[in-house]
């Protein structure tokens, strides 16, 4: 075995000044301990690299603002407003006018309907055996108005008999060939007949009166009946249905909402000083995000009398010129192919506003659907 503690520290001189030469052991032959290389260092990123991202993003920026430049519309004249807004139609709740039972659904979500269709039925037998009753009254009335009507008939012609004999008595008692007694007789039995023609003429009334409310009775079932049947008051699309086959429902339970496709709009909102100028009535034109080619004529139907966005009173300028006022723009659906689009709610376009008369559309505005 060698000496562990002959080792020459010019050996390990390379290996830093952290490794002692008497910690090493010796070999046989003492063999020369080799030199510990120091970790590399990162690299640092090139320059050029940086570079040449900043030249692709220079790029990048000038590419989409000429693309902005030669896709971008042209300014509007004076006198036309522009805002943007979705088109809405008004929603019409489908409900029950009676407590009952779904019995029929005949449409579903996304039907197109019109007006006076039915929608669903309620369950009406209760109703119908109510109107059998009523109708048998109405039979029973129509008899007791017969009978009445005989029956004074009747009386009417032992009245004429009473006063024929009436007559014929008072001139024998003018004569002397008649007694006192047998005129007052004739006389009581004129007066009975004539109360009798007045007690019949009162149960030909009863009569009938009675007959008109078994009638009113009636139709009030059948109103009651065919209200239970439920139709679409306009045209329009069917958007929820909430009620299901079977279900009891209050009076006034939702089976259905639609959206009355007759009334189409949009919503804009415009600042102070353009919202002033702006009067209902005035032409304008809406342009859906999914029809750019397609402008539709629409006129202005309300202007808000209270600003949007700023509940409290103000009143400095600055302040005043923030105010929004809500516009609305109604769709002519009398143009061709609006009432196709206006099946179609919810879609985002932008409206624009003449409030100038003398303002003329620009060419991609003139274009009337």
């Amino acid at each position: 075995m060698g000496d562990t503690h002959n080792i020459d520290p010019t050996l390990v001189k390379g290996a830093g000044a952290s490794v002692d030469a008497r910690s090493i052991p010796a070999v046989a032959g003492r063999l020369p301990v080799p030199a510990i290389a120091a970790p590399d260092r990162p690299r640092q990123p090139r320059r050029w690299f940086r570079v040449v991202a900043a030249l692709l993003l220079l790029l990048a920026t000038m590419a989409g603002g000429l693309y902005w430049w030669m896709h971008r519309l042209p300014p509007l004249p004076a006198g036309i407003a522009v805002g943007n807004g979705r088109i809405e139609a008004d929603p019409i709740d489908i409900a029950t006018k009676f407590a009952g039972r779904v019995f029929e659904l005949r449409v579903d979500e996304g039907d197109v309907v019109k007006a006076g269709q039915a929608l669903a039925i309620m369950d009406t037998r209760d109703l119908a055996e109510s109107l059998k009753k009523a109708r048998a009254q109405v039979a029973l009335w129509e008899k007791s108005v017969g009978e009445a009507k005989a029956n004074l008939e009747q009386i009417r012609s032992q009245v004429v008999l009473a006063t024929q004999e009436m007559d014929r008595t008072r001139h024998l008692f003018q004569n002397g060939w008649a007694t006192r007694e047998l005129f007052d007789q004739r006389l009581q039995q004129l007066n009975a007949a004539r109360a009798a023609e007045a007690a019949g003429v009162a149960r030909v009334n009863v009569a009938e009166h009675a007959l008109d409310a078994a009638l009113h009775d009636a139709a009030l079932y059948e109103v009651n009946i065919a209200d239970n049947t439920l139709v679409a008051p306009r045209d329009g699309r069917i958007e929820y249905r909430i009620a299901n086959v079977g279900e009891v429902l209050p009076a006034g339970g939702k089976v259905f909402t639609m959206l009355d496709t007759t009334y189409v709009y949009m919503d804009i909102y415009l600042p102070t000083l353009t919202a002033g100028r702006v009067k209902v009535g005035d032409d304008a034109r809406i342009v859906l995000d999914a029809y750019p080619d397609n402008p539709m004529a629409a006129k202005v139907t309300f202007i808000a009398s209270q600003a949007q966005f700023t509940p409290k009173m103000v009143e400095t300028q600055s302040e005043r010129d923030k105010l929004m006022f809500r516009v609305r723009v109604r769709i002519d659906l009398d143009r061709p192919g609006a009432r196709a689009v206006s099946m179609t709610s919810g879609l985002p376009g932008v409206a624009y506003v003449r409030f100038d008369p003398k303002a003329a559309w620009p060419e991609r505005l003139q274009k009337k659907s």
